[in-house]
């Protein structure tokens, strides 16, 4: 694949078995956000992490989010940092202002509702337990973001039977191409 990506994993991380593992595993030339805390992430601290993880970068990368590192990158996004990013593509995006959200936000409620300032993909899943189709739509639509319905796919991690996923990643190469030209 010809693009230089960050991996953005969510809450709790990405396991070994999870798409993102497994994809940073194929093309071990992209970087990784690291996080101090992934069972108890705090906004502020993880939006100074992930400039850090964009500035350690040898270009403008694409963002490859999951989950909670979706809502991230939209704090990361308006948080008036100089750095560039070439685009982001959001996987499953969680809601954390959902009663169904499984912990404390953290200060990512509430969910940043303006333009991204570069190209974004979101894929939403129609059976998310994150996140319901219409706040997806949502997310999508404030984000200025190409939203692409996966159909029923869970939350799009290791427990919804998504390994390797390469739909996701042919899905992540046409958004290379697209941001590259």
């Amino acid at each position: 694949m010809k693009c230089d990506v960050l991996i953005v994993p969510g809450l709790w991380n990405s396991g070994p078995r999870h798409w993102q593992s497994l994809w940073r595993e194929r093309y071990p030339q992209w970087l990784r956000a690291e996080h101090r805390d992934w069972t108890n992430p705090e906004k502020d601290e993880w939006v100074a992490e992930l400039d850090a993880a964009v500035a350690a970068c040898k270009g403008a990368p694409i963002l490859v989010a999951h989950s909670l590192g979706c809502i991230l990158v939209a704090h990361w996004a308006r948080c008036g940092s100089p750095l560039k990013v070439a685009g982001a593509f959001l996987v499953a995006p969680s809601d954390v202002e959902a009663s169904s959200y499984p912990v404390d936000p953290n200060g990512f409620a509430p969910v940043p509702m303006e333009p991204l300032p570069f190209p974004s993909m979101v894929l939403a899943s129609s059976d998310d337990p994150y996140a319901t189709p219409e706040r997806s739509r949502a997310l999508a639509g404030a984000w200025g973001s190409r939203l692409v319905d996966i159909g029923k796919a869970g939350h799009v991690n290791t427990e919804s039977g998504h390994g390797a996923w390469p739909e996701g990643e042919r899905l992540l190469t046409g958004f290379c191409d697209q941001v590259s030209q």
